[in-house]
């Protein structure tokens, strides 16, 4: 058997084959729903389109979330995108600080957060879950955390409390929270527990609901509206708007 050398996570994104298991991006096994390819020879769906995203999207999107307005949203290139544009937008904000991540984390948060110019660090799970102690101890030196459940890659979902407690924490240092819920319907014994406040900035996309992984549609939801105006701010320079077909096929 020959021998294969594996220098980068692009290796194995997007390779399919029966002697290949992957332990980066979740592939889904479902297909997509068939409505989505319904009356999709708009010419309008081929054009550029408003930077924050189509605004039937984040409309739709705006009645998940109580109290959220489609102002609040900013349709990306996936969750990848999303937390990309959020983490370059704090480091426009406030500088080099400190991101705090849960280790072990999904592949692409280190990378993410140093091309951003800031500087992760650590807190390790205890037992599958967020130690809240050594949390506390070490987020009073970070300006940002994020927070995935459920994780990728342990597939654990975070206790209700913990969640919570950071949530408390967080909001009375000042310290922004992204909460990564690219896997937030795929919890199937008690309801998901959406993390609030201005300082909570949520990442989601429809790759995994909707096994819709190569159209690259997330979005960013985020009441502080510096943290949008930010983001738009450098995907204007950068991808310009996401893709419009994706974005009606997502609307679906």
């Amino acid at each position: 058997m020959k021998e294969i050398k594996i220098t980068s996570p692009a290796y194995f994104i997007g390779v399919n084959g029966s002697d290949i298991v992957s332990f980066g991006s979740g592939q889904p096994d479902l297909p997509p729903p068939k409505d989505i390819f319904k009356d999709l020879q708009n010419p309008r769906l081929f054009k550029y389109g408003l930077i924050k995203g189509e605004i039937k999207l984040r409309e739709a999107l705006s009645k998940q979330y109580p109290g959220a307005d489609a102002e609040d949203f900013v349709i990306t290139n996936g969750a990848s995108e999303a937390l990309d544009l959020v983490f370059r937008s704090i480091y426009e904000m406030h500088g080099k600080v400190k991101v705090l991540l849960c280790r072990p984390y999904y592949y692409s948060y280190p990378p993410v957060v140093e091309f951003a110019g800031l500087e992760p660090v650590y807190t390790d799970l205890k037992n599958g879950r967020i130690d809240i102690l050594d949390f506390e101890k070490k987020i009073k030196h970070a300006k940002a955390v994020l927070i995935n459940s459920p994780s990728n890659p342990t597939g654990r979902v975070e206790d209700m409390e913990t969640l919570r407690a950071i949530e408390k924490i967080t909001e009375k240092l000042g310290v922004y929270v992204i909460s990564d819920e690219v896997y937030k319907d795929l919890i199937y014994e008690r309801e998901n527990y959406l993390i609030k406040g201005r300082h909570v900035i949520t990442i989601n996309s429809f790759s995994k609901t909707y096994s819709l992984c190569g159209l690259r549609i997330g979005y960013i939801y985020a009441r502080d509206p510096k943290i949008i105006d930010g983001t738009v701010n450098l995907k204007v320079h950068t991808s310009m708007n996401t893709n419009i077909l994706g974005q009606e096929m997502a609307l679906r």
